[in-house]
């Protein structure tokens, strides 16, 4: 993050203590240079997952950001592409990026969508909703896709208890809690709100037929089991 091209030392400490709207205004200029945004490795393992699961033609890129979702719904679906987000900070730049693209300003808990999509994607954004809201997301994104219609999203496999990264999310997670409990607005974002098994059961309660698919281009830990999954919602 601290480079020439990021977000200062004191641009994220403002951002921190906003609302998440009006946060992600404020960064959307150097978002694409911090490593909040959903790295090029990953979206290409994403496309090459998504590609054995079509065809697809309209798509949805639920909270686009700046876009970096866009890209993949370009390249695996044959129709029009949309992205959807609060920010207008962020549209601005996914315009920019992706001028072809239809982008809509609205909350994903209010999506204002007929059943108008093959496939919608989304990246890095369910740390956003806490897990009261995440039915709330579900049923929107169901609503928004046509009967057959496919919801995915990569899930990374949780990291080992007591490792570095275990102790780095939950620290990360217990300082929002405490961030949030004193001051207004809150900025919701957590990293351990959004475990595999409760998520399937609120996809499944929501209507949706739900399937696990390994990425495999980001290959497989020791024990064999993949890195990260595609999780596969289909609108029954």
């Amino acid at each position: 993050m601290f480079t020439p091209q990021g977000p200062s030392l004191r641009e994220l400490t403002v951002q921190a203590l906003s609302s998440v709207e009006h946060g992600y205004d404020l960064l959307a200029s150097k978002f694409d240079a911090t490593p909040f945004r959903t790295s090029d490795r990953l979206l290409a393992a994403v496309t090459s997952t998504l590609e054995t699961l079509g065809p697809f033609d309209s798509g949805l890129d639920v909270c686009c950001g700046t876009g970096a979702g866009l890209g993949v719904l370009r390249s695996v679906c044959a129709g029009r592409i949309t992205g959807v987000d609060f920010s207008t900070g962020m549209l601005t730049r996914a315009r920019n990026a992706h001028p072809t693209a239809d982008l809509v300003r609205a909350d994903a808990l209010a999506l204002p969508f007929a059943p108008a999509f093959d496939l919608a994607v989304s990246f890095g954004a369910f740390g956003h909703f806490l897990p009261a809201d995440q039915r709330t997301l579900f049923a929107q994104v169901h609503a928004a896709l046509r009967p057959g219609g496919t919801f995915a999203f990569p899930l990374p496999a949780p990291p080992p208890v007591g490792s570095r990264l275990y102790w780095t999310l939950w620290g990360f997670d217990a300082a929002m809690r405490v961030r949030n409990a004193v001051w207004r607005p809150p900025f919701v974002m957590y990293y351990r709100t959004f475990r595999l098994a409760d998520v399937r059961t609120r996809l499944e309660a929501t209507g949706f037929e739900v399937s696990l698919t390994a990425i495999e281009p980001l290959g497989r830990r020791e024990d064999g089991s993949p890195h990260c999954r595609l999780v596969v919602a289909r609108r029954k």
